[in-house]
């Protein structure tokens, strides 16, 4: 509390020393063409200055600016670009007409910005991405997010599979994901980036190390928010695509707003299946002739994988007690046959695991609350998670498919188990933001995160009941900055991490730690940052940002799974000081042509960092604590886009991570001492490139051509200290290529996009070597109607 007490002293003393600017101002209206069609995508920019926004799919838009004079520009790539002086002293609305053009504009050109690129030019280290303009060809998130800056992410197998997701050196659990800032669990255990609807996404904020505290979240490594669409129109959109290896995905999501009440409902459905009978390249089987084990090619046999989604919303916007309320109820269900352990030389044929989830929550936003310049932002969830984990045959598989009788199950090597594991998630949350003036402003946001462990096992009658309970809460407080007409913008918050832990499961107490840690207990931590970025000259700018931040282990590592993981209640929390510094900027050389690039370096300095530990013997894992692991890296991304007909992307990634531990537990040296961490990519890079044509066989219609390829340099599966260099196993180095093709028509009511992964068919490898499908086909068609 002394902590908080100072520096509510330091905010108030700096918001009575604020320069008090001008309130701002609203315009807002809407563009259509001369046959009174609305237009989308349209600038609206204040000339001369970076204030500007976008039009609608409706053709609507919202500007605040400051009164007083100034020339107002709307522009659009193929129309005739109006300017139009104005003395603007109160809100008001404009509406545009815009006339085509059959020749290319020699006038200045305004660029205003997206809220993507809003969100990438602040100060912290962030990824933005836009989800619209690739809605109609994109499968799931994993495909995009992995080829941003930064960021890998490594699938297990095929549609479905479990994934690690590394942003900057940080993976696994360090990373925390958020559906509109809510975590992404309240949605259940099962629904993750892979099998999320992707047709609600309107953009994805990817932070990188330092999270925002207005987040609440413990996260390490970083954080992903996913942000939904927010429309206020009626539509229907609606998808289907099939695929290679009996792949079907289907996603409808829809939006009725009833005009005079302002009642909007949002129902939301996603189905994914496949088969994933993918070929397995060079496993080895038993062959009788020769006596011996031989490498060949075969089908997965037993890796079916089933994903539903489905909620509805019910709320009202713009209404006197509220801008926005929401209730959603929500179910999620997984199915999912088990083909291999943490190792691809071990092969399951019956073992399978189910999951599925229910979910309550409220969302409620109100702005000038009580007083003016105060907004609440609240939300509350409750989700029950329900998971169960068959292991009930004594056989030992191999590739054919053939078995023989063993005295052991599959995936625990013990007795048959048919274990539960219910685990109830209550979450709370509440966002106050009070804006001082133009200049300061103060966040303060609350997280309470609650979760049960109840479990139990139908045929394991030795297997000892137990219902333990994790429960945190997180209390962040921000001071916000903004000076010289935001060419300086300072953040400075703190974070209050209060852990409790109810344990009290006491089998395998030799493995688990339970004997040793059990009980109630409460601990807390303190993290704090900062983050600045400033505006030498366009197209030059600077951000830095700091942060000592605490990752409290999650539910996974310290109580497993019930299948392949672990216990481990004595793993501790992680603690880190990770550093950000980055060059970007956003530079129009010539009329049409728009280049953005960034640079930047990262340190990460991690204490008791949790890592798996992989039991090759068993295919299982376990979450231990290591010491001390040092990450440091450099990337960069250049983006190139011509009349936002051609995109050229570019980027490049490269991460250090060393082990700190000097010495083991006996006091002897260790011989992994700075070795880099085994198994995981330490430098990767990707390019991309996309044509559209307009009015291609059809008039309002877009042919939008792309490609990307994706390099990964070879890196060891274990420690450099152990085994001679050259016959250690590594993962050997990956190119992929990729392509596609969409077409649109009718204002993009009708697409039709075709993909090809993979497309020369390479061996690629992820996590311990385990293989990824090779090549394959997908088709999508998506209705968009509104």
């Amino acid at each position: 509390m002394k902590v908080f007490s100072c520096v509510l002293f330091m905010l108030t003393c700096l918001s009575q020393i604020g320069i008090m600017a001008q309130n701002k101002i609203t315009l807002s209206g809407k563009v259509t063409d001369q046959h009174g069609a609305p237009l989308s995508l349209v600038t609206i920019a204040v000339e001369n200055t970076s204030s500007g926004t976008y039009t609608d799919d409706n053709g609507r838009y919202s500007l605040q600016v400051i009164p007083g004079k100034h020339t107002l520009v709307v522009s659009l790539v193929g129309y005739q670009a109006v300017k139009t002086p104005l003395n603007i002293q109160q809100s008001k609305k404009l509406n545009f007409t815009l006339e085509e053009s059959s020749v290319v504009l020699n006038s200045v050109e305004v660029y205003g910005k997206t809220q993507t690129q809003k969100v990438k030019e602040g100060v912290f280290s962030v990824n933005a991405l836009d989800i619209k303009p690739i809605v109609n060809s994109l499968n799931n998130l994993n495909d995009l997010i992995n080829r941003t800056m930064g960021i890998k992410v490594r699938e297990e197998g095929g549609v479905g599979s479990d994934f690690d997701l590394s942003i900057n050196g940080l993976s696994g659990n360090s990373v925390r994901y958020f559906l509109d800032g809510m975590p992404l669990d309240t949605k259940g255990s099962g629904v993750s980036l892979a099998n999320l609807p992707v047709n609600i996404i309107d953009r994805i904020e990817i932070y990188k190390g330092v999270v925002p505290a207005s987040l609440g979240t413990d996260a390490l490594g970083g954080a992903i928010n996913i942000i939904t669409k927010q429309e206020k129109k009626n539509y229907l959109d609606v998808s289907y695509g099939i695929g290679s290896f009996h792949t079907h995905k289907a996603d409808l999501n829809a939006q009725f707003v009833e005009p005079k009440t302002g009642l909007i409902i949002r129902p939301t459905v996603g189905v994914n299946y496949s088969k994933n009978d993918y070929t397995m390249k060079g496993v080895e089987v038993w062959d009788e002739d020769s006596r011996k084990y031989i490498p060949v090619n075969r089908k997965r046999f037993h890796d079916d994988y089933f994903s539903l989604f489905g909620q509805m919303e019910i709320g009202f916007t713009n209404k006197s007690w509220a801008d926005a309320f929401f209730v959603s109820g929500s179910y999620s269900k997984i199915n999912k046959e088990l083909q291999t352990g943490s190792i691809q030389s071990k092969v399951y044929g019956m073992a399978e695991k189910e999951s599925d989830a229910w979910n309550i929550s409220a969302h409620y936003q109100k702005r000038n609350l009580l007083i003016k310049n105060l907004q609440l932002n609240a939300s509350i969830s409750h989700t029950w998670d329900h998971s169960l984990t068959v292991d009930t045959t004594y056989r030992q598989y191999d590739w054919n498919g053939d078995y023989i009788i063993s005295s052991r199950s599959e995936i625990m090597g013990r007795g048959r188990i048919m274990r539960h594991y219910k685990r109830p998630l209550t979450i709370a949350r509440g966002n106050l933001d009070y804006r001082l003036n133009n200049t300061h402003s103060l966040n303060l946001n609350y997280l309470l995160s609650r979760t049960g462990n109840n479990r139990y096992d139908e045929v394991d009658t030795d297997f000892e009941k137990s219902n333990d309970i994790l429960a945190k809460h997180i209390i962040g407080i921000s001071y916000n900055q903004s000076f010289w007409d935001s060419k300086l913008t300072n953040t400075f918050f703190t974070k209050d991490y209060i852990n409790h832990l109810n344990i009290r499961q006491t089998d395998l107490d030799w493995l688990t730690g339970s004997e040793n840690v059990k009980g109630s207990t409460t601990k807390n931590y303190l993290g704090y940052g900062i983050g600045s970025r400033f505006t030498v000259t366009a197209p030059f700018s600077i951000k830095l940002s700091y942060e000592h931040s605490v990752r409290l282990p999650l539910v996974r590592e310290l109580l497993g799974n019930g299948s392949t993981i672990y216990a481990n209640v004595a793993l501790k929390p992680e603690s880190s000081d990770n550093i950000n510094l980055g060059l970007f900027g956003t530079w129009h050389p010539a009329s049409g042509h728009t280049i953005y690039y960034e640079a930047s370096g990262f340190l990460r300095y991690v204490d008791d960092y949790i890592q798996a530990k992989i039991s090759e013997k068993e295919a299982t894992m376990q979450y231990e604590n290591v010491p001390a692991v040092h990450i440091k890296g450099l990337e960069g991304e250049i983006r190139y886009n011509w009349q936002n007909k051609l995109q050229l992307i570019s980027n490049i990634s490269f991460e250090e991570a060393r082990d700190q531990k000097r010495y083991k537990t006996d006091g002897k040296p260790s011989a992994t001492y700075n070795n880099r961490v085994p198994n995981r990519p330490w430098c990767f890079g990707g390019v991309e490139a996309n044509y559209t044509f307009q009015n291609m066989l059809l008039p309002q219609s877009n042919l939008r051509l792309g490609c990307s390829y994706q390099w990964v340099h070879w890196f060891f599966l274990t420690w450099e200290a152990y085994g001679a260099r050259e016959s250690k196993a590594r993962i050997p180095a990956q190119h992929i290529c990729n392509a596609d093709i969409t077409y649109s028509w009718k204002r993009g009511q009708y697409n039709i996009a075709l993909e090809c992964a993979n497309v020369f068919d390479k061996l690629a490898y992820d996590n311990y070597k385990l293989q990824k499908p090779g090549r394959s086909f997908f088709a999508k068609f998506r209705l968009f109607i509104h």
